[in-house]
């Protein structure tokens, strides 16, 4: 993944500043807006994905670090000495005295630090899928909105200026009307039984507060610290761990919205672990100006019919928008209009969606009231994009084509999908 823009770095605010703002959660969100000041942070999951985003915040004062394991919480404290430990995040918003949190936890555990927050009227920042289940999504877009605080979900490409090229294509006209795209991803996380095996917990994580919402099953290294993204009671998959980031594109784009219908076609279903290859199609009804289209998943080694004829180049990973005058391929950084011969003396429209200051800036700045407080990827917009990602999954898991009512989060003509649309959180973990 190619590194976004760097981060823009504040002066330091001063230490009387620093007492008052650490006095009450939000403080500073609600009165200062000045890009001189810094945010108070905390930043949840300090490993992975969380050590990338810690990078990334630097800029901002981190007051706090959260994490279940204690290596990845000592290495991160290492370089933020001044930052105060918690392992157990509900600890820490019992402390508050934070401005915006930073979720980068599995998927299992966004939903509630993320929910807290926005109850607290802190900004939040949250690494994809929004949510574990379709329900916890819709959740978080709901309390978002009745916050009116700065979001953003973690799909970083968005930032990127290859993204903004294609989005101008598409919604010039040049390919005509879109009706189909296709999504693959060369990626996999799936597959296999549950361990007989229950080894020890390592010292340095506890496994209670891991497990969180999640129901209760002994510790295995086959879930942390990464595993767990091919066990549904954890994770989504390579749907759920990738197609925010592919499917994003066709989502910015065509300003889509709800899908009407959803289907799914895999390997034989697995009670506790995600296929090791998936097809899925969404059917979107029109809006507005566009026409209604279907969109298309592939993942591991599954393609589209187009790259399977060779009409398309297979990238390992892309993003394929068919329209009445041509084609459009993209990836994260490149985008080729197809046939070839056809665009050959192709002049692209002038660039009209502006170069982001980057991902992560784009939410502090947002935080600190700069501008219009509009992220790229708030929960507005995220939380639909998530719930699509995940109600894949649930159509998978049904095993049946169904239809999609967005408004009761269910499905009418097949009753056994609901029960994969949310679930009941384990005692002490409900918000």
């Amino acid at each position: 993944m190619s590194r976004l823009p760097s981060r823009r770095v504040f002066l330091q605010h001063s230490l009387a500043a620093s007492a008052t703002l650490w006095s009450a959660p939000g403080l500073f969100a609600r009165r200062h807006g000045s890009s001189l000041e810094k945010l108070n942070l905390a930043v949840i999951g300090c490993g992975g994905r969380g050590g990338d985003n810690l990078n990334e915040v630097a800029s901002e004062t981190i007051f706090a670090l959260c994490d279940v394991d204690a290596g990845n919480l000592s290495r991160a404290t290492q370089r933020f000495p001044g930052a105060k430990e918690f392992r157990d995040f509900r600890k820490l918003f019992e402390r508050g005295g934070f401005d915006a949190v930073v979720v980068s936890t599995p998927d299992h555990t966004h939903y509630l630090p993320s929910a807290l927050a926005l109850k607290q009227g802190l900004h939040v920042y949250c690494e994809k899928p929004l949510a574990w289940s379709i329900a916890e999504a819709r959740e978080l877009r709901t309390l978002a909105a009745q916050a009116g605080v700065a979001t953003q979900m973690g799909t970083q490409i968005h930032a990127g200026e290859n993204y903004r090229r294609v989005v101008e294509l598409v919604r010039a006209n040049v390919l005509g009307a879109i009706k189909e795209v296709h999504v693959w991803c060369g990626k996999t996380w799936s597959g296999g039984e549950r361990s007989k095996e229950t080894p020890a917990v390592p010292a340095n994580l506890d496994w209670e507060l891991w497990l969180g919402p999640a129901p209760a099953r002994p510790y295995h290294p086959d879930y942390h610290p990464a595993g767990w993204r091919r066990w549904w009671e954890f994770g989504g998959g390579t749907l759920g761990d990738m197609g925010c980031h592919f499917v994003d594109l066709a989502f910015w784009a065509l300003e889509l919205d709800h899908p009407t219908k959803v289907s799914a076609d895999g390997p034989e279903r697995h009670a506790e672990t995600t296929p090791p290859n998936l097809h899925v199609a969404w059917d979107f009804p029109a809006r507005g100006k566009r026409g209604a289209l279907t969109l298309h998943w592939y993942d591991t080694d599954r393609r589209p019919k187009l790259v399977q004829e060779k009409q398309v180049p297979d990238w390992g990973n892309g993003v394929l928008f068919v329209g009445e005058k041509g084609m459009l391929l993209a990836d994260y950084g490149r985008l080729l209009l197809l046939p070839e011969a056809q665009w050959k003396d192709f002049t692209a429209p002038e660039k009209s969606i502006p170069a982001s200051v980057g991902h992560h800036q784009e939410w502090i700045r947002a935080c600190k009231g700069e501008g219009d407080r509009q992220t790229t990827c708030s929960f507005a917009y995220a939380g639909l994009l998530s719930e699509t990602i995940l109600l894949g999954n649930v159509a998978y898991r049904a095993g049946k084509p169904m239809s999609w009512d967005h408004a009761k989060l269910t499905s009418p003509d097949v009753p056994e999908a609901n029960a994969f649309v949310g679930r009941e959180p384990r005692a002490g973990w409900k918000l």
